[in-house]
């Protein structure tokens, strides 16, 4: 007891000046222990909750967004604009489009969230009524996280989707690839799948280009042309009841391919419609005995080779037997004919003295240069290997000079062509469109010389032999016939042929090859049952020429050819036959 409560005297309020200045000290740090404590403890909480909320959003994204193996899982909100640049548009030479990505939307569903699977899968068989509803349900009652049910829908079905209210099914952007004008040009274009990979044509050639989405792929092909072209070989391929037909048209001073055309075709839009034979590219990956048009490439090298002058000739008066082999001509002349005749009466018997005197290695070196032996270059995975004799003897030789034990694409057999006609330049063939004033480095594969020689020799073979129905008005065309029996069993079939001709124009100043193939074509009434190359192919190319001229501005001429533009032939050997020549501006010889 204090001295306070003993003489009940009440005690002093206490005062803080009262209190020891260690007391206070020791209170204030009191305070701002408990205060720091406090601001520590609030900190760490706030930390806490972040870093749960981060766990929470990542949890939720991958849930929402990716599914298992990656699958994507909701439509992604992505711009049309940057959807339909997700792979570059494909474009002829004009610009026109070819190929184009539009956005699109397909369909998804996560099955554990489907709440009644009969019931989606009844609601859903009436929006896609091609879908199989057991195969449907299957999906929905599947223990995937994702499964597709349908890709590439239209606005119409999406918004019918949408109308269902179905719990567990989502839309996926993304982007499908058109076709504007469908088959013209399939086996240029190809197609890609339902992903968008490139499985065929320029679509596959160039997929990484195109995948970049940074600028047009412009090729070389003219829409206008390609669409004449299909639509000539397909009036042929109707008429004659061939199964098959092939044509393409190139620049020969730039090596561009301005047409490429391979019947039976199909819809890139329709990838179903590409199953069987019908992708198959007969231009570039088919290969055929080409027949009679190989002796161009015999006259040229005999004549480049120095082994024969155009005044020169052999005696075809009797068939060549050489062991088990006998070679003769088709409605031969049985007499010496000139160098000029071979071509244009289509020795075989001559041809293959030709090629005799010329010699097996040089003749394989010639084909070679040529581009013959070896696959083509052109820019598309459908490319066929040439097929030739491991051994080449000299019966090889007399064979291959007419077109047989060879085999090549067409579109070889074009390329081959156009280095005889645009002074002897092998260019390097191609699908894109040539940028620059400047005409592409090309390598010399025959002399200028020889070069002129076998445009006088094509021109013949249009007016005088057997390419007489690939004259054209006003356009001074030439070319060669072939007509080649196909293999069957390793037996030629004689009623099983592929008929051919290639041809150029004009042919004083070459502009373009152009090559139209039939494969086993068969006669008509018209054509008295005959189903060679100068009866089916060259009116084809006749009626190309007429198109073509007037559209790219090769204006008619009427008259015979510049003065000059010499064609010379054995002049001796035809005056002793009765052949009455004119001079109306150049040297032309009179109808048989």
């Amino acid at each position: 007891m204090n001295r306070y409560e003993t003489h009940n005297i009440p005690a002093p309020s206490l005062r803080p000046h009262d209190i020891p200045i260690d007391e206070v000290v020791c209170l204030e740090g009191d305070n701002k222990q408990a205060l720091e404590t406090g601001r520590n403890r609030l900190l760490v909480t706030g930390v806490m909750f972040m870093i749960a909320f981060v766990a929470i959003a990542a949890r939720l994204v991958d849930l929402s967004v990716f599914g298992p193996e990656g699958e994507p899982r909701i439509a992604q909100t992505i711009p049309s604009s940057a959807i339909a640049a997700g792979r570059a548009d494909i474009v002829d030479r004009n610009g026109v489009i070819l190929a184009t990505s539009l956005p699109t939307a397909s369909l998804f569903a996560d099955p554990k969230d489907v709440m009644d699977p009969e019931e989606a899968a009844d609601k859903l068989a009436v929006v896609f009524p091609e879908i199989n509803r057991n195969e449907m349900l299957l999906k929905l009652k599947s223990n995937s996280r994702f499964v597709w049910i349908a890709r590439n829908l239209t606005p119409k079905q999406q918004y019918a989707v949408n109308r269902l209210g179905i719990p567990g099914i989502s839309f996926q952007r993304g982007e499908q690839r058109v076709y504007p004008h469908g088959r013209e040009a399939a086996h240029v274009l190809g197609l890609t799948d339902v992903d968008g990979n490139g499985i065929a044509g320029v679509e596959k050639y160039f997929a990484s280009t195109l995948n970049k989405g940074e600028e047009q792929l412009q090729l070389s092909i003219d829409l206008r042309i390609q669409a004449m072209l299909r639509q000539e070989l397909t009036t042929a391929m109707a008429e004659f009841q061939a199964i098959g037909a092939a044509g393409t048209v190139l620049d020969v001073d730039t090596g561009e391919i301005i047409s490429l055309v391979s019947l039976p075709d199909f819809d890139p839009n329709l990838p179903d419609s590409m199953q069987g034979t019908v992708g198959f590219n007969r231009v570039t990956k088919g290969v055929y005995e080409m027949g009679s048009t190989f002796k161009l490439f015999n006259t040229a090298m005999a004549l480049d080779s120095g082994t024969v002058s155009i005044n020169d000739g052999y005696d075809a008066s009797e068939p060549i037997r050489i062991s088990r082999f006998t070679i003769d001509d088709y409605h031969g002349k049985n007499r010496w004919l000139s160098v000029s005749e071979i071509l244009v009466y289509s020795s075989n018997i001559g041809s293959a003295k030709m090629a005799m005197d010329v010699g097996s290695k040089a003749q394989k070196f010639y084909l070679d240069q040529l581009g013959l032996l070896h696959q083509s270059a052109v820019e598309l995975p459908e490319i066929g290997q040439p097929q030739y004799p491991d051994r080449w003897g000299d019966i090889s030789t007399m064979t291959i000079s007419y077109g047989h034990g060879v085999s090549v694409s067409p579109l070889q057999l074009a390329d081959g062509v156009v280095s005889l006609v645009n002074g002897g330049l092998r260019m390097p063939v191609t699908l894109l469109k040539h940028r620059g004033p400047s005409r592409p480095a090309g390598t010399r594969v025959i002399s200028e010389q020889t070069s002129k020689q076998m445009r006088g020799l094509m021109r013949l073979v249009v007016t005088e032999g057997s390419g007489k129905k690939a004259a054209a008005n006003g356009y001074f065309v030439g070319g060669k016939t072939g007509t080649a029996e196909k293999q069957v069993n390793g037996r030629y079939e004689k009623k099983s042929l592929i008929s051919s001709f290639v041809g150029a124009f004009p042919i004083d100043k070459p502009r373009f090859v152009i090559m139209a193939m039939l494969d086993e074509p068969k006669g008509t009434k018209e054509t008295f049952n005959s189903a060679t190359g100068g009866w089916v192919a060259a009116p084809v190319v006749s009626r190309m020429v007429s198109q073509i001229g007037p559209l790219l501005g090769i204006l008619p001429r009427e008259g015979d050819l510049p003065g000059n533009f010499e064609m010379k032939t054995g002049k001796p050997r035809l005056a002793s036959l009765g052949f009455a020549p004119t001079t109306a501006g150049g040297r032309q010889f009179a109808s048989f």
